[in-house]
């Protein structure tokens, strides 16, 4: 992956299932755009997420290392405290910036509050988003006010927030100048499909979740359907087009990265096929992701990677591709993913995850995975096994015990739980709480 320095543009979707896209199995409707990066590139058919939740994730694509590393990474969402990403901390966007990169962020930062935390103050010299976990389709606020800005600037502006951040970016390729000498890297990052639950043409439900002004309307429990989520996903996909068809106009496009993905598993209307569990469990529905990768005659058009990839690989994936490499103080965790794109054969790992609700943890060796969840342990053979039904550990004791330690190295080398931190937990389990129903999970 050397040569000409490439334009980056970095599509990040959220909440969305690792089947929520027709390319990776969805049905009930199509995604012609996202399918198109398959078409023309590399489709990984093992991606994780560097966590269950959004802003964990997101921490692990900026820095390219764990979460666990820093105090932001043990807290989701960010709503009590002022935590954050330190400014001081090499990034994603800070290191391409230094190698010579205009850097741009288009909508979803939640990383931090201003004054102490924000897009500018780690390595993008430009902003038009949204700085907090979830924002309203057609209010561009949450329940602590309206948060759509322009660089540190509060902002208004009239739309469904999907086509702004389309609107947006479009105008943000066709504003590069390429003669001026700096590739661009821009992160797309969509707050679709996250709740609330609205489509295009759905100001009345914004209206109404704006007038119930109550705590429990936050994570929209009695909004949504199948029908709902679609049209959040494919209007999502229609910017998507707008976006490819502005650097095809360009004549960007040969000499452009294009990555698709997602920050966690799907939430309760996605598809997660074929794992079980969701958005904030440990189990693969909440680690999954589509990954999508395009660089036309770099990478081969229509080819698929069993590569198993973490969030955290794309840091040192893109930093290389760039001519650029992690600072030397701060070490990827994450891999260069340059040869499992060039076709090499996949290079075993030992990947790690843990979240505080339901007491989780979890580590994936080769094909092996170690899950405790709700108190209960297990081993999988995730090769045989992929939907994580047949607890193996009493059949493979030795096995068991070794992965166990395993995880218990690593987390003695992370932070330690912060029994202050808050974390969310509207998991299978307690979505079946609140509405009658049999739990996710293992079982």
């Amino acid at each position: 992956m050397r040569g000409t320095r490439p334009n980056i543009i970095f599509i990040m979707a959220d909440d969305l299932g690792y089947a929520d896209v027709s390319c990776y199995g969805r049905r009930e409707y199509r995604t012609p755009a996202i399918d198109r990066l398959a078409e023309e590139g590399v489709k990984f058919l093992q991606a994780y997420a560097n966590s269950a939740v959004c802003s964990a994730t997101r921490t692990g694509l900026m820095t390219g290392r764990y979460q666990n590393r820093l105090p932001i990474g043990l807290e989701e969402p960010l709503v009590a405290r002022d935590v954050g990403l330190p400014p001081e901390h090499p990034t994603l966007p800070s290191r391409l910036r230094e190698a010579g990169y205009a850097t741009v962020l288009v909508g979803k930062w939640h990383l931090g509050r201003l004054p102490r935390y924000g897009p500018l103050l780690s390595g993008y010299d430009h902003f038009w988003g949204m700085r907090g976990g979830a924002v309203d389709y057609f209010t561009h606020g949450n329940a602590f006010g309206p948060d759509l800005w322009d660089g540190d600037t509060h902002v208004q502006a009239s739309g469904y927030l999907t086509d702004l951040l389309g609107e947006r970016a479009v105008k943000v390729i066709e504003a590069h100048d390429p003669a001026a000498g700096k590739p661009l890297f821009m992160s797309l990052h969509f707050n679709a499909p996250h709740w609330p639950w609205e489509g295009p043409g759905d100001e009345a439900e914004s209206r109404r979740l704006a007038e119930k002004k109550r705590p429990g309307a936050i994570f929209h429990f009695d909004g949504g359907s199948q029908e709902t989520y679609a049209a959040i996903v494919t209007r999502m996909d229609h910017q998507i087009g707008r976006v490819l068809d502005a650097l095809d106009t360009r004549g960007m496009a040969r000499d452009t990265i294009v990555i698709f993905t997602s920050d966690n598993g799907g939430e309760r209307f996605s598809d997660n096929w074929p794992f079980t569990g969701m958005k904030t469990e440990l189990l693969e529905g909440g680690l999954r992701v589509p990954a999508l990768l395009r660089w036309p005659g770099r990478v081969a058009a229509g080819t698929t990677c069993d590569q198993v990839t973490l969030t955290m690989d794309w840091m040192p994936t893109l930093l290389s591709a760039a001519g650029g490499s992690p600072h030397p103080d701060f070490p990827a965790d994450g891999i260069d993913l340059a040869e499992a794109l060039a076709g090499g054969a996949p290079v075993p790992r030992t990947l790690f995850w843990r979240f505080r609700h339901l007491d989780q943890e979890a580590c994936r060796h080769g094909d092996w995975k170690y899950l405790k969840i709700a108190g209960e342990t297990f081993l999988f053979d995730l090769a045989a096994d992929p939907r994580e039904r047949a607890n193996l550990k009493g059949r493979e004791p030795e096995r068991f015990q070794e992965i166990l330690e395993l995880y218990r190295g690593w987390a003695s080398q992370m932070l330690p739980l912060d029994p202050e931190a808050y974390t969310h937990g509207y998991s299978g389990r307690e979505l079946a709480d609140h509405f009658g129903v049999p739990p996710h999970g293992p079982g």
